[in-house]
């Protein structure tokens, strides 16, 4: 595997508020293993100096935008006037790298994310974060209506349940067969 130089990685919803009830002092805990999956191809693309583009779900406080998004599974959540909705510690943006904020499941519905890729010459777009079934696969979805390569990695996402997760990986899979990938995959760029 290689990572071509029109490659960008999309950090999606990596918020504080999806890791509230986890203590940081635990990350022994098999439910960190997804962010530390993503910290690690963040890294890469880091060290690689590709760019990176940090999305986090945000919604106004009178909760205007929030559209049909109540009408599932899903309550009130990502209010932007809560601590919580701000991007994890662990994968927090760094200096150069871009931010958009969206009001709903992708990341190309009604944000600036399609000009911010144009300019970028983007034609590889590598997915991590959450939720695989719900923020992952929309974007996906409109990543390769847009005519984007995708490249998910499948351990550095997380679903609302494994259940769901998998079946997400398999809606994926069918756009584009070589859409699913691994961490290691990402960090083997770096040895090859």
């Amino acid at each position: 595997m290689k990572i071509e130089s029109n490659s960008v990685l999309l950090v999606i919803d990596i918020q504080q508020e999806d890791f509230k009830e986890m203590r940081e002092d635990d990350l022994d805990n098999p439910a960190w293993d997804c962010i530390r999956n993503a910290k690690r191809v963040l890294d890469v693309f880091r060290a690689k100096k590709l760019p990176v583009i940090q999305i986090k779900e945000v919604h106004r406080a009178d909760m205007v935008d929030f559209g049909r998004e109540l009408d599932g599974s899903e309550g009130i959540h990502c209010m932007e006037d809560s601590p919580y909705t701000d991007y994890a510690k662990l994968t927090y943006p760094i200096e150069g790298e871009y931010l958009i904020s969206k009001r709903r499941y992708s990341a190309f519905f009604g944000t600036d994310l399609e000009i911010l890729l144009k300019g970028l010459h983007a034609e590889t777009l590598y997915l991590i974060g959450g939720l695989t079934d719900v923020c992952i696969h929309y974007t996906a979805v409109d990543a390769h209506q847009h005519d984007y390569h995708i490249r998910v990695v499948t351990d550095a996402v997380a679903g609302s349940s494994k259940e769901a997760h998998e079946y997400a990986l398999k809606a994926i899979q069918y756009l584009q067969r070589d859409a699913l990938i691994t961490t290691a995959d990402v960090e083997n760029v770096l040895e090859g």
